[in-house]
């Protein structure tokens, strides 16, 4: 497949072929699916948690006789049943992640970036570098290339100046090579790799 190359200034400056095995693989859902369960499920905190009877403070005294009284038997108040008791069987702080095989994980990726191939909405990009730190002066050039909701790849770092210039736009999402993943590419509209993101993403997934 053949892409042409712009730059920031919306004008062509070339063309690049993108490699096959990378950029038209058979889109398939289910393992978009997966790796998108799997990159989330990852990320939870896990941190919710409730009081079990041994965890709550109170008396350990029996609240009353066992016999005699005419009310059900009670040995703590600070079961379930009582105001201010534990809870049974609630949630305790825990880690949701799963495992999934590393092959999975490239052929996602791959069929992530066959799938915004397929539907034209990647782009190449000759540099992601500008001169000014200012979200307006990017904005204006995002403008020219029809970008309002994209995720920008670039090489192994990223320049500093389009990362910062990049923070207040709330749709522009940018990544270095090594972070791109199944769930940022598929949350944004258009995929923007730039040539040394390309290389790299062709170099880790070939």
């Amino acid at each position: 497949m053949k892409l042409d190359v712009v730059n920031l200034d919306a004008k062509k400056v070339g063309s690049v072929e993108l490699a096959d095995e990378v950029f038209a693989v058979e889109v398939r859902a289910d393992l978009l699916a997966r790796a998108v369960n799997y990159q989330l499920a990852k990320r939870r905190s896990g941190n919710h948690k409730t009081k079990q009877i041994w965890e709550v403070s109170g008396t350990t005294k029996k609240p009353y006789a066992q016999k005699g009284t005419g009310r059900a038997r009670q040995g703590s108040l600070r079961s379930a049943q009582f105001r201010g008791g534990g809870v049974i069987f609630g949630p305790v702080v825990r880690s949701h992640a799963h495992d999934l095989p590393k092959k999975v994980r490239v052929l996602a990726l791959k069929t992530a970036l066959s799938s915004k191939a397929a539907e034209g909405k990647l782009v190449v990009l000759e540099k992601a570098v500008t001169g000014s730190l200012k979200t307006k002066d990017l904005a204006a050039q995002l403008t020219k290339l029809n970008l309002s909701n994209a995720l920008f790849i670039d090489g192994q770092a990223l320049d500093r100046n389009f990362a910062l210039a990049s923070r207040n736009l709330p749709f522009i999402d940018v990544l270095p090579s090594q972070g791109a993943n199944v769930y940022d590419i598929l949350r944004r509209d258009t995929l923007v790799l730039t040539k040394d993101g390309l290389e790299a993403l062709e170099a880790r997934l070939k």
